[in-house]
C-alpha cells in the first residue's frame, strides 16, 4: 500500500498523531480513537495492523500488553514527494516568521 493510501484514513492519521507523542499501549490507542471516532477495539486493531504492515508503526509485546511506537521511515517517502511543492510555501513561511518577529519587537518596545 502506498504511503498516501495509508495516510488517507483519518483514523490512521489520528493513531500516528497519538504515537508521535510517544509509545502507547494498544488499550490507550483504542480509548483515544474510540472516543474520537466511535469505533471499537477490533476496528482500531485493523488500523494498527495496516500501520504495522506498511512500516508506520512497530509493536513490542510486554506480557499481555502490546506497546506501539511510530516508525517515521515511510514518512520520508511523503516528505520526498512534498519537497517538489515546498517552494510554494517556503517564502510564505519566511514572511510569517518575519511578521511574528516584528510583532514581538513591537510588543517588547511598548512595554519599556
Amino acid at each position: 500500500m502506498h504511503a498516501f493510501d495509508v495516510l488517507a484514513d483519518p483514523v490512521r492519521r489520528c493513531i500516528l498523531e497519538t504515537l508521535s507523542q510517544g509509545e502507547r499501549a494498544s488499550g490507550e490507542i483504542v480509548e483515544i480513537v474510540g472516543r474520537d471516532f466511535g469505533i471499537g477495539q477490533s476496528a482500531v486493531s485493523q488500523h494498527l495492523k495496516v500501520l504495522r504492515e506498511n512500516g508506520f508503526a512497530n509493536v513490542t509485546v510486554s506480557g499481555a500488553r502490546r506497546i506501539y511506537a511510530i516508525d517515521a521511515t515511510p514518512l520520508s517517502e511523503v516528505d520526498q514527494w512534498l519537497s517538489q511543492f515546498r517552494h510554494y510555501w517556503g517564502p510564505r513561511l519566511e514572511a510569517l516568521a518575519t511578521e511574528v518577529a516584528r510583532g514581538k519587537r513591537k510588543r517588547k518596545g511598548s512595554k519599556a
